[in-house]
């Protein structure tokens, strides 16, 4: 039985040491009131490293976080939550990186349950539910955000916006240029993945109200989000930006000057220039996919 205890024993070591370590990256701007409550529950399950990066909190946030056993990077003035999650992956010395809120929204508890996933993808997103805490305002341009990344992607995104995320460190640590310093870096890190043929899968979770209030500003940060979609789009599938925009103006141009001879036997220069433009706007998406084939073709990426 001694040598049973002890061969069992040494088992448990052996898959310890070899156990992937984790780390988890917290984005934290003004946030004592709850960080030292998320980070007890982290502590508690005894990951590889707990990093905070305080994007120039003007409290008390970045003295709760090491009083409570993180380490703390802090920069010296506001960037953005995206530049914030920039330094935190840099910082990062795991295999295994967790990306998620520091304002309660993101619970600690569903980590094992995205790790568990992470043998078989490359990433495993925190999917919000329906149950989850939004406004109707916020849930319907989720949607038309979820929506156009689908499109560009060719894959159903239930939820693109979601910080609640696990990846591979390698694999993010090649992609952290692309990141935006707002909050677009979600959408950013999704469609690179997507588009590059990582493994992506979507975990439901339910997220529970914030302590405090959002510093997303709807319109200008969905403006930009919508944005950061397109130039991804025209950086890894430039035709699915092009070509809509092609075929609008070739419709319209063709639609109005059958119009014209239809009805009126003439036709117009303004039909003449909608077609020009439509074809020149396909010609310019058909360059441009080329370029994104060969930069995909000698991007190294990593295994």
């Amino acid at each position: 039985m001694a040598l049973k205890a002890e061969a069992q024993a040494a088992t448990a070591a052996h898959i310890s040491q070899d156990a992937p370590r984790v780390s988890i990256v917290m984005p934290a701007y003004n946030e004592e009131a709850v960080i030292g409550r998320v980070l007890d529950e982290l502590q508690d399950a005894g990951y590889h490293e707990l990093i905070v990066v305080d994007d120039g909190s003007l409290d008390n946030t970045r003295q709760v976080a090491e009083a409570h056993g993180a380490r703390v990077v802090r920069h010296p003035y506001n960037i953005g939550n995206g530049a914030a999650v920039k330094s935190g992956i840099r910082a990062a010395t795991g295999d295994i990186i967790v990306l998620m809120d520091a304002d309660g929204q993101h619970s600690p508890q569903d980590i094992p349950r995205l790790l568990a996933h992470i043998g078989d993808y490359d990433m495993v997103v925190g999917a919000r539910t329906g149950s989850s805490q939004a406004s109707f305002q916020r849930s319907l341009a989720n949607r038309v955000f979820n929506a156009y990344a689908s499109y560009i992607v060719g894959r159903p995104i239930p939820d693109l916006t979601s910080g609640f995320r696990v990846v591979k460190a390698p694999i993010l640590k090649h992609f952290v240029y692309l990141l935006p310093n707002g909050y677009s870096y979600p959408s950013t890190i999704t469609i690179s993945m997507f588009r590059s043929g990582y493994r992506v899968r979507y975990e439901p979770i339910v997220s529970p109200p914030r302590v405090g209030v959002s510093k997303v500003r709807p319109l200008r940060d969905g403006l930009r989000f919508l944005l950061t979609i397109t130039r991804l789009g025209t950086m890894f599938t430039p035709l699915k930006v092009f070509l809509p925009v092609s075929l609008a103006f070739l419709t319209v141009g063709i639609g109005y000057g059958a119009y014209l001879l239809i009805f009126w036997s003439r036709f117009s220069n303004m039909a003449v220039l909608l077609i020009i433009v439509g074809v020149l706007v396909f010609l310019v998406g058909l360059i441009a996919e080329q370029i994104a084939l060969l930069r995909m073709a000698y991007t190294s990426m990593p295994d």
